[in-house]
């Protein structure tokens, strides 16, 4: 998939006012997302992600990811954004869905693996992919 399209999806499905909006959140949801999964977890992924995402979620791995539930998560989306956090999880719903969308079953499941329960519905899965 395409940066354009990916966008497109992530605009349409957080109803945001244009593509500028949803890169900004796309980029947020996924560096906070690299700070919580493993740095080769984080190199699986992105090589599965459109250009310029591949790049901001490899510069914001982490060597020692954090261990945090989706409250923090979503707080910390929030952070970044300026949200409420409420509507952090909003956009972690609509971020993340289309990632689960975009990558494959298998990179899937190797990275709502890393996650403690709670993280799946983000991505649009009551639990590990099918």
């Amino acid at each position: 998939m395409r940066y354009d399209e990916f966008l497109a999806k992530v605009r349409d499905r957080g109803e945001y006012a244009d593509q500028e909006e949803a890169a900004k959140v796309a980029e947020a949801v996924l560096e906070v997302l690299a700070g919580r999964i493993t740095s080769a977890e984080t190199k699986d992924l992105a090589a599965q992600l459109p250009a310029p995402l591949d790049a901001k979620l490899t510069a914001a791995a982490s060597e020692q990811p954090e261990s945090y539930g989706v409250e923090e998560f979503c707080r910390r989306v929030a952070e970044r954004t300026g949200a409420r956090e409420r509507t952090a999880q909003w956009d972690a719903g609509a971020v993340l869905t289309t990632l689960a969308e975009n990558v494959s079953p298998g990179e899937l499941n190797q990275l709502i693996s890393q996650l403690p329960t709670g993280y799946a519905v983000l991505f649009g899965k009551p639990d590990l992919a099918d």
